[in-house]
Formats: C-alpha cells, sequence, structure tokens
C-alpha cells in the first residue's frame, strides 16, 4: 500500500503497511526522540526476534494479517507498527452486534517472549458494549488495535497496561467512527519497563463523539509514553481528551504528546485536550507536548491546555491541620488525582483493581 504522507499539514507522518516506506529510526525523529531506542530491544530496526504468539483469554475469533476488516481502521504511522501487522500471527477478532450488559474482556498474558498482535473490534451499528484489554506477564511484544465503529453505536474500550517491570510494549490503537457514533478510550498504564502506546481517532462521517481518557503512573526508571492523534477530517464531530500522568522515582518518565489536526473540509468541529502531570519526587520527569492545528475558522470550539508540577501544597497543608498523618495525605491527593479518569471506566471490579495498584505504587 502506498505511503500517505501529510505533507499540508504540520504534521508530516507516513502512513503505510509497508514497513520500506518509513526511513531507519535514528531517535532524532520528532516522533521518536523522546524514546529510548536502546531500551526497546530492536523492535524499532528489524533486529528483534520475533517468533511468539502472546497467550489471550477470552471469547474471540482468531485471523490473519490477510483478514479482510485488517486495516479498515489502522494505517499504520511507524516501520514497527507496520512490521507487526504484515507479521503477526494469530490476531483476536471481536464482534459486538447488539447491546451488551457486560463488558468483553482480553486478558493478553505476556511469558517473557517476543509477539506481534492484532485485535479487530468490529462495532455494527447501534451496538453498544464496554470491551477491556488486560496487558500482564512479563513481555516484548508490538501490537495493534483497530476499533471500527458502526452508525450510531456506542463503544468503550479499556486498555489497561499492568506489565510486570520488564515489559516493552509498543501499541497503537485506531478508532474509526461512523455517523453519530461515539467512543471513549480509557487507557491505563502503570507497569512494564518501556511502553509506547499511539491511540488515534478519525471520523467516517458526521455526528461522532470521541473521548480519550488516560491514567499513567511512572515508577523509578519506567517510561511511559503516550501519543494521541484525533483526524478531524469530516463536518460536525467532537474529541476531548483528558490525560494524567504522575512519576516518582530516579528516572521515572511519562511522556503525553497530543495532536489534533482539524482540516479545512471538518468545519462545526468541538475540541478540546488536556494534560495535567504530577511530579512526586524530585528525580521524575514528565514531557508534555499538545498541538492543534486549524485550517478553517468555522469550528465550534478548539482549545487544549497542559501542566505540570508537584503537589499542592495547599491540599497536604488542609488534610494535615485536619489531623491526617502526611503520608495518608499525599495518598489522598493522588487518589484524587486519578479518580477523575479511573471512575468512568464503568466496571466496578477493574477500577478497584486499579486503585489498589496506585496504593502498592505509594507505598513502595
Amino acid at each position: 500500500m502506498a505511503s500517505k504522507p501529510l505533507d499540508a499539514t504540520k504534521f508530516t507522518r507516513t502512513f503505510s503497511r509497508d514497513p520500506d516506506a518509513f526511513a531507519p529510526i535514528s531517535g532524532r525523529e520528532e516522533e521518536w526522540r523522546f524514546t529510548p531506542l536502546y531500551r526497546l530491544r530492536g523492535l524499532h530496526d528489524g533486529t528483534a526476534v520475533v517468533d511468539a504468539t502472546i497467550a489471550v483469554e477470552g471469547s474471540y475469533e482468531t485471523i490473519g494479517p490477510d483478514h479482510p476488516l485488517v486495516g479498515t481502521a489502522l494505517t499504520p504511522a511507524d516501520r514497527p507498527t507496520a512490521v507487526a501487522m504484515r507479521d503477526f500471527k494469530e490476531g483476536q477478532l471481536v464482534t459486538v452486534d447488539g447491546e451488551l450488559e457486560e463488558p468483553i474482556t482480553l486478558c493478553f498474558k505476556g511469558s517473557g517472549e517476543a509477539s506481534y498482535g492484532h485485535v479487530v473490534i468490529d462495532a455494527k451499528p447501534f451496538s453498544k458494549a464496554v470491551v477491556v484489554l488486560d496487558h500482564v506477564g512479563d513481555a516484548t511484544h508490538v501490537g495493534a488495535v483497530e476499533v471500527i465503529i458502526g452508525d450510531s453505536a456506542d463503544i468503550t474500550l479499556v486498555s489497561v497496561q499492568d506489565w510486570d517491570d520488564t515489559a516493552v510494549h509498543l501499541s497503537a490503537q485506531a478508532a474509526r467512527l461512523g455517523r453519530d457514533a461515539r467512543f471513549k478510550s480509557v487507557v491505563v498504564t502503570f507497569g512494564g519497563d518501556l511502553v509506547r502506546l499511539n491511540p488515534t481517532v478519525s471520523y467516517a462521517s458526521s455526528g461522532g463523539s470521541a473521548e480519550l481518557l488516560g491514567v499513567a503512573f511512572a515508577d523509578a526508571g519506567q517510561h511511559l509514553e503516550h501519543r494521541l492523534f484525533v483526524d478531524h477530517a469530516v463536518p460536525n464531530c467532537s474529541s476531548r481528551v483528558t490525560y494524567k500522568t504522575a512519576a516518582q522515582g530516579v528516572e521515572a518518565h511519562t511522556v503525553w504528546i497530543g495532536d489534533v489536526l482539524i482540516r479545512a473540509e471538518a468545519t462545526g468541529t468541538d475540541t478540546y485536550e488536556l494534560n495535567r502531570n504530577l511530579l512526586l519526587s524530585d528525580e521524575a520527569r514528565a514531557d508534555s507536548v499538545p498541538n492543534l492545528e486549524i485550517e478553517t475558522g468555522e469550528i465550534a470550539g478548539a482549545g487544549h491546555a497542559s501542566a505540570t508540577g508537584r503537589f499542592d501544597d495547599n491540599q497536604l497543608f488542609y488534610l494535615q491541620s485536619r489531623g491526617i498523618p502526611a503520608d495518608e495525605a499525599r495518598r489522598m491527593v493522588v487518589h484524587g488525582f486519578f479518580t477523575e479518569v479511573l471512575q468512568q471506566i464503568g466496571v466496578p471490579s477493574l477500577e478497584a483493581r486499579l486503585e489498589a495498584i496506585v496504593d502498592k505504587e505509594l507505598s513502595a
């Protein structure tokens, strides 16, 4: 498939399913400048030996690279994704038809081997469901997730990265919305040595609404990176982005990149992106880069905000003045920081598990 560069915009990305369409990665590229390439175990330059499949628990249909739905919502924007999309051995197809009361859960259990993966979620028109992708164990994994959302469908995708501290995970997650479709993405990243996720949204017709939510908690040595791209190319669609990260310990590093493109034909667009980063120690680092490009003045609204800082001393003082010990006050502030996002998952048992992980991180 031929590459499709966005030459007319500042987002000079190349999109292609052909790995050879991408230049070798040096680390000087804008999209790779924050990522420590030496920790990718060769996934970025083709030197990694990938010959395993990751174990998956749940209800799905097994698919391969030649399945007709593969590539419907996602065209790779980097070489690792293109290679994985071409070479994955076993992918998972989840079909949503009708309104489902219980969440659909796929659990990916790494056993330390290198693997490629691919998930397609095919949501039929007027369907509604919550789909949870739960990643645990140890892995060196490149995966892709495609969410095809039919007209007037309503899909919530929850992606949990609760890997062991030795895991490396690269993932492109792409949703394509039909007319009047609704999409909510909740990304929760706590585990892994290096995790780099690229959620993207595009619209096939007008009336689509996307909400992208995320939390990440980086401990000592962890690199957790999230790079979002929302492509408004049709009229009267909306998007909201809210990502919150916390980092503590030596070389704990979070990265958030938020790119929103409003093309000339996307009149009536309403978009806003927000990123908040909490530094819990002097050695931790957070990078935040919101980007907004608007090619038409006929929009409903557009904006972005980003802030990085330490604890609010006033909040801690208030809690301690009520007799709450310093450690407990600190824990309460961090929980309050994340709660806005975690409570929107809609799966109480999963929310409780993730709250417990936050407690464990704070107690370490």
